[in-house]
């Protein structure tokens, strides 16, 4: 009997039922594993009278609670809003178990996602602060608890009118940024570990067919194979990856919808921005995360409005048009160009936008730019790259005649350059700076007498010889180029050193035998 009066109540149209209000959300986020998983969560039964019991929770939270979530009371949070936030922030704030903290969240997710507009029973409540709460989950050890409270977060951030706390926003964006890192660092681990297994089934079908035909080939022909199959890598089994690389990385895809959320508002990219999130975004596209993530990501830097270019060309101007020492404005019009602004104006020119500030600015800065190149010496641009930090393979570097020329000029200003050089070897993690620093080093040794005793004396020597070991092969490469060159600069003194000696003792030989 209990059976049909339950399968009755599950018939039942009017009554609240959340697995049935979030098919249809389930179904499009079919691949997210935070989706699954709050699907699995929405079938647990909490026994909220054990909390009461163990006064862990108040008559008043009880009967909230258990009304919405056992006896289908779906219009509770609209009827009774200030007990509604007041309940679930208070069941956050004292229950410590994750399973429980989990349907909590799981609930507080579902009331959101059925009407946006119920953000402002939690944004408007007499509570206090809301975000510490949430931010506090975001330190869980549980990643289902990490991530479906950066979810809500997003919501409560981004559906109501007014914008969340600066201090709190920037925690929560620089947690989503570490996490797009983490998790991406964890799919390609994963990926190139998916290669080697691949490389293993290849290597064993190479080793099979090779079986195959042993006997037929003459002896010793062996040998040319037996290079070949010991030249494959040796494969790592999943359990000897570092821990944490073989668990389900998913996680990422939630990450990326919440950055999604949160940079259509001009407040909250800027913010972003702030804490480096633009580079991370950008580092993590040129990385090896599936094409599911590429896309999202791409959506994230996608959101740039005319507000925000206006805003950043207007900057641009009042670098060159505000200071009054005209060697600032040209110092800052350089840093411009070797950032590639004349590029991106560019893009801008050819857009041509409806709005007129920004074309004014497009203009002005495309020909305050385009003059200060034609004043523009060789060593200016090449000292500007340097001390930006960005050094790439542009020509001056190769140019004989600019170091035959400008070598001695690395010394100016109490060796400045040089010194930034040699931070660049030992700080940078760009193999494109490492060689093109080392590249440097050799040049101003070989075109500069006393180059090796300066490069000594700051502690090249010793970074560069410690880049011959550096994983990427380019680096290793003109490390070993510049330090041939110190060496070859040092044998050129030692042969002018021996010549020396040689004249003085035949000068001496033939004033002796005069006497």
């Amino acid at each position: 009997m209990e059976g049909k009066l339950q399968r009755r109540q599950d018939n039942d149209p009017d009554k609240y039922n959340p697995k049935k209000v979030y098919v249809r959300e389930d179904m499009i986020a079919a691949t997210s594993v935070l989706q699954i998983r709050a699907s699995e969560i929405r079938q647990s039964q909490i026994n909220w009278q054990s909390y009461l019991q163990s006064q862990m929770i108040t008559q008043r939270d009880h009967d909230f609670i258990v009304n919405l979530d056992q006896r289908g009371q779906k219009d509770l949070p609209d009827k009774n809003p200030e007990a509604c936030a007041d309940v679930f922030l208070n069941l956050l704030t004292h229950i410590s178990k994750d399973n429980t903290i989990q349907y909590i969240l799981v609930l507080i997710d579902d009331i959101l996602s059925e009407d946006k507009s119920r953000v402002k029973i939690f944004r408007e409540s007499r509570h206090g602060s809301i975000w510490q709460p949430f931010l506090n989950l975001l330190n869980r050890q549980d990643e289902f608890v990490q991530h479906m409270t950066a979810r809500i977060i997003a919501k409560l951030a981004c559906w109501h009118s007014q914008l969340m706390d600066k201090s709190d926003l920037h925690f929560y964006l620089s947690w989503l940024k570490d996490q797009l890192k983490v998790n991406a660092e964890k799919m390609s681990a994963e990926l190139a570990h998916a290669e080697q297994v691949m490389l293993a089934h290849e290597k064993q079908h190479f080793a099979d067919k090779h079986k195959h035909h042993k006997d037929k080939e003459p002896e010793g022909a062996n040998e040319k194979y037996s290079s070949l199959y010991s030249s494959f890598d040796e494969v790592k089994s999943h359990e000897d990856l570092p821990p944490g690389l073989h668990k389900n990385n998913d996680y990422i895809q939630s990450v990326a919808r919440c950055l999604q959320m949160m940079l259509r508002i001009d407040e909250y990219r800027f913010a972003f921005l702030s804490v480096d999130g633009i580079s991370t975004l950008l580092s993590i596209l040129a990385s090896r995360v599936n094409f599911q993530v590429q896309y999202q990501l791409v959506f994230c830097l996608d959101s740039v409005k005319e507000k925000v270019t206006r805003i950043v060309l207007a900057v641009f101007r009042n670098l060159i048009e505000k200071p009054e020492d005209q060697q600032v404005a040209k110092e800052h019009c350089i840093a411009m160009v070797q950032c590639k602004v004349l590029k991106q104006l560019s893009i801008l020119e050819q857009k041509r936008s409806d709005d007129e500030d920004i074309m004014n600015d497009v203009d002005f800065l495309n020909e305050r730019l385009q003059a200060s190149v034609q004043d523009l010496s060789s060593f200016d641009q090449y000292a500007t790259e340097v001390k930006s930090g960005r050094l790439e393979w542009s020509p001056v570097h190769k140019s004989a005649k600019f170091w035959r020329e400008n070598a001695a000029r690395l010394n100016e200003r109490g060796q400045e350059l040089l010194r930034t050089l040699v931070h660049l070897l030992e700080k940078s993690r760009d193999p494109v700076v490492l060689a093109v620093a080392c590249y440097d080093v050799g040049e101003y040794v070989r075109h500069y007498p006393r180059g090796k005793h300066i490069i000594e004396q700051l502690g090249g020597k010793q970074r560069v010889m410690h880049l011959l070991s550096h994983e990427d092969p380019n680096v290793r490469y003109e490390a070993l180029l510049a330090v041939q060159k110190l060496m070859v600069h040092n044998w050129e003194y030692l042969g002018k050193q021996l010549e020396k000696e040689q004249i003085d003792k035949q000068g001496g030989t033939a004033v002796g035998a005069k006497a």
